[in-house]
This record gives structure tokens, C-alpha cells and sequence, in this order.
């Protein structure tokens, strides 16, 4: 897989380059969010020097191993919100996806690497 190679939401690893249309760095992936009911991507909230801020999913272009590839000019990223609502996903989806006796465990007893945080 490539830095290029689109991937899912739920497969975005924490700290993940978040750019904006022109490819400046905004900041890096913090958690995703969505809408737990209808489970569906409802944005990413990011880490900038500012604090958290949320970028929408109509906001978000494409999304790959590298990077999320955003629709935000520069002063529209300057401008986000801060993220509203609980975290979906936050920790490493590879963690437990390994071939050994150890990952199929941590996937049979349900490691809370890639779980919904507890309030």
C-alpha cells in the first residue's frame, strides 16, 4: 500500500497529515467522528497549534494512507470549529490485525485499541 492508497475512515491512524486544498498542512488526525446510530463518517476532529478543530465530512476530499485530503482554502481552515460530540475511533485499527495467536486474541477478547472510549 502507497501513501497514495484511499482507505476507509475507519482504517485513519492518529496523527495522520490533514491538508488543505492548496496542501498545506492544517495539523494531523486526533480522532474521527460519526454518527454512531446510522453508523456514518461524520468528520475528523484535528490537531492544530490552535487546539481541536473539526472538519466536516463534506469538507473531506479523499482520504489515504498518508494524508486527508481536504476541500479547505487556507482562511477556511484557519477558521474551524472545534470539534462537538464523542469520539468514534482514536488508536491504531493495525494493532490487533495480524496472522499471530496474540492479534487473534486481542480481536476474539475485543482490545480496546480501536473500541469507542468509555465516558
Amino acid at each position: 500500500m502507497t501513501d497514495e492508497t484511499p482507505i476507509a475512515y475507519t482504517a485513519i491512524k492518529r496523527r495522520t497529515p490533514v491538508l488543505s486544498a492548496s496542501g498545506t498542512e492544517i495539523g494531523t488526525v486526533h480522532h474521527v467522528l460519526q454518527v454512531e446510530e446510522l453508523d456514518l463518517f461524520d468528520g475528523i476532529a484535528v490537531r492544530t497549534d490552535a487546539g481541536l478543530r473539526f472538519v466536516d465530512r463534506d469538507q473531506v476530499a479523499t482520504i489515504t494512507a498518508g494524508a486527508v485530503h481536504t476541500t479547505l482554502t487556507d482562511e477556511q481552515a484557519a477558521q474551524l470549529p472545534a470539534p462537538e460530540g464523542p469520539e468514534a475511533f482514536h488508536e491504531d485499527p493495525d494493532e490487533d490485525g495480524g496472522p499471530f495467536l496474540t492479534d487473534r486474541l486481542g480481536r476474539l477478547f475485543r482490545r480496546e485499541h480501536w473500541m469507542r472510549d468509555k465516558k
